[in-house]
Parts: structure tokens; sequence; C-alpha cells
């Protein structure tokens, strides 16, 4: 009977036992037996708990699980400094420079807050641009060397503004629309997009834009030369292989200057807009200056002209591109120069609430 009860002892009873049994009969023994007497109850209690409350303890390792594999998904992703990928596929597009001198990794000590911005005109050296765009990206066309200036804008530049009357209705946007059209690093250009450009012959030259914003952006210079401003149009259309040599030759340039491959990207973005997703690219960006001021940089926006067109510009649908504290938005630093086309009606409801073109989309379309 004793031999059966023996038996009947559970594996608790028997390891809780042992330890007991080995404390009791050697001294020496105690530290270690009570030590394992501890081990012993925390696992038979934690048993005990799950076996009680399975779903409980189901529910435990599942969570456990979730949070090891969403751990695994962590870790950054470091993007090739060698190129960068395009298109989603695994092709790689290299770095453009040829001199073997340059590393992709580059002096990690640089700051690329600190850093100032290359003008075009710094990395341009050596590259004829009307070979793309059939204009020389150091030539400026004011108003005097137009050639063609039709009757029609000069009188609509005479028109007075028509005051709004109550009964007027409000405009409607659409998406499709092609003045309104959202181009940038996010949104890049469709590859279903067309347009069809127009040349304005000058004495220098021939420069082009998208030929239905023409009439519009004379009427403007005609506006402004009554109000005793001579405005200059520099850098209108750019097609994508110019885009891309002033892109990658801003890359190269900052290289030279000891920084990585990804932070010269990333810098060049600032101040160029990526291949693919530039507004030069579809005829509708204009970049303007003044035959007083024909650098671009931020101090054009406290001339005579650069005030002039902040506040007018609009009356003849451009907007400023590139506004002062919206870089978090637009990811381009300020560029005063910087007019894009979006028809009367949109440049009007951006320049009247001080928007930008995303946040237009993202409130009116």
């Amino acid at each position: 009977m004793v031999y059966g009860k023996q038996m009947r002892k559970s594996l608790k009873d028997r390891m809780t036992g042992y330890f007991i049994n080995m404390g009791s009969k050697h001294k020496f023994l105690r530290i270690p037996a009570i030590m394992g007497l501890a081990v012993c109850l925390l696992f038979f209690r934690f048993t005990d708990y799950c076996r009680r409350g399975t779903k409980r303890f189901v529910c435990a390792i599942f969570i456990f699980m979730c949070f090891m594999v969403g751990n695994s998904f962590a870790y950054p992703v470091f993007q090739n400094t060698g190129g960068f990928v395009a298109g989603g596929t695994d092709e790689q597009i290299p770095v453009v420079s040829e001199d073997e001198s340059l590393t992709l990794t580059g002096d990690t000590s640089v700051n690329i807050d600190d850093v100032p911005l290359l003008e075009d005109a710094d990395v341009l050296d050596g590259y004829d641009a009307s070979d793309f765009h059939g204009m020389s990206e150091v030539d400026k066309y004011s108003l005097s060397e137009i050639l063609e200036e039709s009757t029609e804008m000069e009188e609509e530049a005479e028109l007075t503004d028509i005051p709004e009357t109550e009964n007027a209705s409000k405009p409607v946007f659409s998406k499709d629309d092609w003045k309104l059209v959202l181009i940038n690093k996010q949104h890049p250009i469709p590859d279903d997009y067309e347009f069809s450009l127009g040349n304005i012959k000058t004495i220098k030259g021939t420069m082009k834009c998208d030929e239905r914003i023409i009439d519009e952006l004379l009427s403007m210079m005609q506006a402004a030369k009554k109000d005793g401003i001579t405005l200059a149009i520099c850098s209108p259309y750019r097609d994508l292989n110019y885009q891309e040599v002033l892109f990658n030759r801003k890359i190269e340039a900052y290289m030279k200057k000891g920084m990585s491959y990804m932070d010269a990207y990333i810098i060049s973005s600032k101040a160029v807009t990526v291949p693919g997703a530039s507004e030069h690219q579809i005829g509708l960006a204009i970049d303007i200056v003044s035959d007083e001021y024909v650098t671009l940089d931020e101090g054009f926006a406290d001339t005579e002209a650069g005030r002039w067109l902040a506040e007018h510009s609009c009356e003849y649908g451009f907007i400023l591109r590139y506004p002062a504290g919206k870089e978090y938005i637009t990811s381009i630093e300020f560029e005063p120069w910087h007019f894009r086309y979006v028809g009367k009606d949109a440049a009007m409801v951006i320049t009247g609430e001080g928007i930008t073109l995303e946040e237009f989309w993202d409130k009116y379309l």
C-alpha cells in the first residue's frame, strides 16, 4: 500500500521532496537545495497557471510572436550609395562622375545643412544648353528683345481690374485640368502627359514654353513694363537630358567637396528638382528676373521686380511656386524667381490664401 501511494505522488511532490530531503541530510547542500526548491516551485506554479488559463497563454504567445516578426522588419534599410534604384527595379543608375578620385562614402564630418547651394552656372561650364532647349542658360530675355508682340496683348495689359459681383460663381477645379497638374518628387511627370511647345522669337534666339501660357506670360511682362519694371525670362522649358545634366553635375560638384553620394544627392535635390519631376520639363515653369537683377538667388525677392511679381503674377495665372517657409511641403528651397502657371482662378486662390500647389490640391481637389 505504501508503494502504491508513492507511485501516485505527482512529479511536483517528488521534486520538492527531493530538494527538502537533500537539504535535511546534508548541511552544506542546504543553500543549493533551497535554490533548487525555489526554481521548482516557480516552474510548477507557471505550468499550473498556463494549464488553468490556456487561452490567455496562447494569446500571450501569439502577441510575442507578432512582436518578434514585426521587429524583424523594423531595422533601417540603407540605400546603395553607388546609385539609386529607378522605377522600383534592380537597375542601378550609376554616378555620372568620371573622376576616379571621387568616393561614395565621402567625408562623414560634412554637415549638409551648412553647405551653400550651388548656382546652375557653377556646374554648367562648357555645357551648351542650346542643344537641348533652344537657348543658353546664361541668356536672359527681356521684353524689349521679344520680337513677336501682338496688339491683343498690349490691349489686355491696359484693361483695368473688373470688380467681382456678388453673384459671380465660384470656380470649379478639376484634377484633370492641365493647368493644375502636380509635379514634384512624389508626383513625377505622368507618362501620358502631352503638351505642345510654343516658340517666342527673340534677338538672341528662340525661347520655348507651353504654347498655352505664352499670351499670359507676355501680358504680364507688358503690365510690369507699364509700372516701370523690366522683367527678364531665363530658363523656361528644359527637356529631360538637360535636367539630368544639371542635376548630376551638382551631385558631382558636391562630392568633390568631400560629401558622400547620398548627401550630395539630398542637397542637390533641394535646389534642382529630380529629373522626371521638374515643371520646367512640361513648359509650365518660368524663371524670371529683371534687367537690374539677373542672379537666381533669394536677394531677388527684395527687388522691385521680385515684389511686383509676388503681388501681381497671380493676375495672369502665375504663382510663386516655392515660397519661403514652405520648404517642408515643397522640399525645395525658397526660389523667388521660379513661377508656375496654374490659371487665373487657381492662382488667385493660392496667392490669396498663401498656400502652395500641394496644399491647394489637398484642399480643393
